[in-house]
């Protein structure tokens, strides 16, 4: 049959199709998968191309046989395509060998992928690449001149070092290397930074990775990482393992008849890698947490971590020396440490990295090209409070109450013993909420406190109330950050101090979690509960009532020290200090 465009075909049915073959118009037939194509002679004589579906019609062939054509030899030439099959051997290979060598291309690729990524010996069970990080020689750039603060850490990991360059010298007589050291200490202390710096000082590889990595969704998986672990820090020997928070796989196990699940088959494979590995063969286990009364006991045993290291908050002259370590990353000139370290009492060392990050940030805006005294206490003030709100409106009589609430903090603090001196009195709103404060910065690091001093924080505290209901007879809710510091330290008087002689030095709570903010729980019956409530409140009403008095009795220091404030919006602890000594003299008596 002659080719013909698709777009010259003219669709019919199976019935115009024998009308016109039983007319005679009907010159050709091709039946073609499923389909008729024909040719006919149309009304204007022309020959015209058509398509109709095939039907199950067994006298078809008789009716084209005897119908008339106008081709010249009167009969209708018709043909049937059909379709060219493949060979049974290629029907074999296209089904089944194709697809399966396809398949098994496929999975040769994922076994490989699979064993790069989960180890080398094919056993689906076994799967344990640690995820770890292996640092070259080159890669620690930390060594111990960047970690400050710690000195009894560094001088404790310092024989690890020693070890590790010279193990001979220990070998000679008799002795190993602790298998494991067990970094304790709230967070931002630098546990991970000494870690690396023990790895820097030692130039041997570094193994980091988090306890998190080892808890996977399949049973198994976790002590298959643990095994690779181990078998990849045996081959680079000597070199130091550090894993942060081990917590998330140490925990304590159940005291029940066991457990299958993943965390407790983890911490079984790292307890029995640990006491398969030779200590004198160089590989150091690190371990840092922030709970370490959650750890196992079978964890903390000798042989395993032979030795804890607490890594604690710095004290005075630790945070100068964290101060000038990073110090020297910025440009600065006349920096007073003595001061910024005073009044980051309690700070860690990521603290107070931040705050010198902060004052370097600061003297950008501030168009200058070196950091001051004055940015790193603004940056004090910023970590702590929150960034100036400047665009605050507080209208005069609120600006007034705010004013003698904070000078009743400040004249508190200074007409009593045990009391840190006031460093800094400001009624500029700050984003953290605080419509003003009073900053006190001890003169001395303290590591004791007193019966004495303790409730004079709490007498300081309850001032700024103080002062609103003996000026302005009211009260405001300005004072709920102070209500909440003095019960909290009430209560802990009372509780766990035994500051209270109603209940001597008998322990009536527990702390949790000391190193992540120190969660209580009462040890006590309900009866003995209300009697504490009872007690704190005798405790912060007799504190109350002496703020008062004191308030009541220097009137006159309050309405100038306050209209002082509110003119210069911040002062000075000298300041204030002057217009107190202009009233009660150089040598006033403090209480």
């Amino acid at each position: 049959m002659p080719a013909f465009n698709e777009q010259q075909i003219v669709k019919t049915d199976y019935g115009s199709f024998i009308e016109k073959v039983d007319s005679g118009k009907v010159k050709e037939v091709m039946l073609k998968s499923g389909q008729v194509y024909f040719t006919a002679v149309g009304a204007d004589s022309n020959t015209v191309a058509y398509q109709t579906g095939a039907i199950n019609d067994p006298e078809l062939v008789d009716r084209l046989l005897a119908a008339d054509s106008p081709n010249p030899d009167g009969k209708i030439a018709f043909n049937q395509i059909v379709p060219q099959e493949n060979s049974p051997l290629l029907n074999f290979i296209l089904l089944w060998v194709l697809p399966g060598l396809i398949f098994y291309l496929i999975w040769r690729q994922a076994s490989k992928s699979l064993r790069s990524r989960f180890g080398a010996d094919g056993n689906f069970l076994s799967f344990g690449n640690a995820g770890s990080k292996i640092y070259a020689e080159s890669d620690i750039k930390t060594t111990f001149a960047d970690v400050a603060g710690q000195d009894e850490a560094k001088e404790t990991l310092t024989e690890i070092v020693n070890f590790l360059h010279k193990p001979e010298k220990y070998a000679e007589i008799g002795a190993s290397l602790p298998k494991g050291a067990l970094l304790v200490g709230p967070p931002g202390t630098g546990k991970t930074l000494i870690a690396r710096a023990v790895a820097g000082e030692a130039k041997v590889p570094f193994f980091a990775l988090s306890g998190s990595e080892f808890v996977q969704m399949f049973v198994g998986m976790g002590a298959a990482k643990v095994r690779d672990l181990f078998k990849q820090a045996a081959q680079k020997a000597p070199c130091i393992i550090f894993i942060d928070e081990i917590d998330a796989i140490g925990k304590k196990r159940d005291a029940g008849f066991g457990s299958n699940d993943e965390r407790e088959q983890t911490l079984n494979q790292l307890l029995t890698e640990m006491d398969g590995f030779d200590g004198r063969k160089g590989v150091v286990i690190l371990a840092a947490t922030n709970r370490p009364e959650t750890l196992d006991k079978a964890l903390l045993r000798p042989g395993r971590f032979d030795r804890r290291i607490q890594m604690e908050l710095p004290d005075l002259e630790g945070r100068k020396a964290i101060l000038e370590v990073h110090l020297r990353k910025v440009k600065h000139e006349s920096i007073d440490m003595d001061i910024v370290a005073r009044a980051t009492a309690g700070s860690s060392g990521a603290e107070l990295a931040n705050i010198v990050n902060e004052a370097a940030l600061r003297a950008v805006r501030m168009g200058r090209q070196a950091v001051t005294t004055a940015d790193l206490e603004e940056s004090v003030e910023t970590v702590i409070a929150g960034a100036q709100k400047k665009n605050k409106v507080i209208s005069a009589s609120e600006k007034k109450i705010v004013a003698y609430h904070e000078i009743g903090h400040a004249l508190v603090a200074a007409l009593q013993s045990h009391s840190a001196p006031v460093h800094k009195i400001t009624i500029i709103p700050r984003t953290s909420g605080a419509l003003g404060y009073t900053m006190q910065v001890e003169g001395e690091e303290q590591v004791l406190q007193s019966k004495e001093s303790l409730f004079n924080r709490i007498v300081t505290l309850t001032g700024g109330r103080s002062a609103e209901e003996v000026v302005f007879n009211t009260v405001t809710t300005g004072a709920s950050n102070d209500i909440e510091q003095a019960t909290r330290l009430a209560r802990a008087m009372v509780t766990r101090f035994g500051m209270s002689e109603q209940y001597d030095m008998m322990g009536l709570e527990t702390v949790n979690n000391a190193y992540l903010g120190g969660d209580t729980s009462l040890a006590c019956s309900a009866d003995t509960a209300a009697d504490i409530d009872r007690e704190v409140l005798r405790l912060i009403k007799e504190a109350h009532a002496k703020a008062k008095d004191m308030i009541s009795s220097h009137m006159d220091i309050m309405h100038e020290a306050s209209s002082f404030l509110m003119e210069k919006e911040t002062i000075t602890g000298d300041e204030f200090m002057q217009i107190l000594r202009k009233h009660l003299g150089d040598d006033f008596i403090k209480v």
